[in-house]
């Protein structure tokens, strides 16, 4: 296992930065204490910019020990494509005309079912919605899932066990529900082009299995928790009496789609993003606050994770190629709550001569692994920055996110190794 000095003082940092995850709670606290310094101590506590922090740090490095030509040059060959689709779907795909229509639907088929109080909310929103991730993309229906729960369960006295167990569950089922195509799920988009993976194959060797742990996942959580959602009324979210026109519900979605479509080129997407914040501001009393701080803080994490990231190659692709095909599924799961899950399905579409039954247990234990911590599957730190604010000291604590996500990736596993 050869590396640079570069790459060693990447890894470090990247350790550091895993660790700072876990530290945010404290920083949070210590503003409290530190009114002085509480704003310095408040943007360390902020998930989001950990990652982008001490990407900077790195890139600081870089010019120290090679130079400023050689830093430049290694920032330039950084694909941030996904950092800016998940911002711009975020932030359309959380506007008040995407929302009630998810909403109003999801309202329905709810009343539709013999359930009492929200349970069958409930129980649509954390089985249809992360399915819905394969069509829309799974950052989009993190952010549409994510919005839901915060109206209708999370703002009211619900938990702090079912909030966690909430989280820990939309986590899993949001990573393995984009798994249905081949185009939603960052870890599959990576490796479908180049392993020729086409919708067929998904849906047969993926897709019907995930459909199977999503479903049993969420009716774990709901049945675990039922007394406490059927308490809850089935109430009407603050947003659903606000009449929004249907033209322009249309003219949202349309967006949505073409962001989705062009999701590969982003001068397309971004044009079209820019072009959405036009129309949103003619018609900003059908809107509420556009969340683009929050898209903006997600896009900078997933930004300083691929900065990142980049020096990992030389650890990461020796371990991957040290396994088995029976250990890759394991190993893969427990190396996606470290890093990135896209990152390591992309390291294993630069080797020549794997077996198929290597290729697909690489990629089913990326995505059984997606929901054990915040940096495992790109969407969940959206699902975070929308949802942390209902948690104590506006934190999520990473070990209660783990806690809660074990039983979820187990079911998970086993669907997709099993069946």
């Amino acid at each position: 296992m050869t590396y640079t000095l570069i790459e060693l003082i990447g890894a470090v940092l990247f350790a550091v930065a895993i660790a700072h995850t876990f530290a945010t709670k404290f920083f949070e606290r210590l503003a409290h204490t530190h009114p002085r310094h509480a704003g310095l101590l408040h943007l360390l506590g902020e998930v989001e910019v950990v990652f982008g922090f001490w990407a900077m740090v790195l890139v600081v490095s870089m010019f120290a020990v090679e130079g400023s030509g050689a830093a430049t040059a290694y920032v330039d060959s950084r694909n941030f494509t996904e950092p800016l689709f998940v911002f711009a779907i975020m932030v359309i795909a959380a506007t008040r005309p995407i929302l009630r229509t998810a909403m109003a639907a999801v309202q329905w088929l709810a009343e539709v079912l013999p359930l009492p109080g929200s349970l069958g909310y409930f129980l649509l929103v954390m089985v249809a919605v992360p399915l819905l991730g394969s069509f829309i993309t799974e950052p989009a229906a993190m952010t549409l899932a994510a919005l839901i729960l915060a109206d209708r369960f999370f703002s009211q006295p619900i938990s702090l066990r079912l909030k966690y167990a909430t989280l820990g569950t939309l986590f899993v089922n949001i990573s393995i529900g984009g798994t249905l195509t081949p185009f939603a799920a960052p870890p599959v988009l990576m490796v479908a082009g180049t392993w020729g993976w086409d919708m067929a194959f998904m849906l047969s060797t993926f897709g019907w299995k995930a459909a199977v742990a999503v479903t049993v996942n969420a009716l774990g959580v709901a049945l675990l928790f039922r007394k406490e959602l059927a308490a809850l009324p089935l109430a009407t979210g603050g947003n659903a009496g606000v009449p929004v026109p249907p033209a322009l519900v249309i003219v949202h979605l349309a967006f949505l789609v073409g962001v989705v479509v062009f999701a590969h080129h982003p001068a397309v997407f971004m044009g079209l993003f820019l072009f959405f914040l036009g129309v949103s501001h003619a018609y900003e009393h059908h809107q509420d606050r556009l969340i683009l701080r929050e898209g903006l803080l997600v896009a900078f994490f997933l930004a300083g994770l691929v900065v990142l990231g980049g020096q990992q190659q030389w650890w990461l692709k020796p371990v991957l190629l040290s396994m088995s095909s029976d250990a890759v599924f394991f190993g893969a799961t427990a190396l996606t709550a470290f890093t990135d899950n896209a990152a390591l399905t992309y390291l294993g579409s630069l080797v020549e001569g794997l077996s198929d039954e290597f290729k697909v247990a690489l990629v089913a234990g990326a995505v059984t692994g997606g929901g054990l911590t915040v940096i495992a599957n790109a969407p969940n730190p959206a699902g975070i920055s929308i949802l942390r604010g209902h948690f104590d000291d506006g934190a999520v604590n990473p070990l209660g996110l783990l806690a809660a996500a074990i039983g979820p990736t187990v079911v998970a596993a086993l669907a997709l190794r099993l069946l």
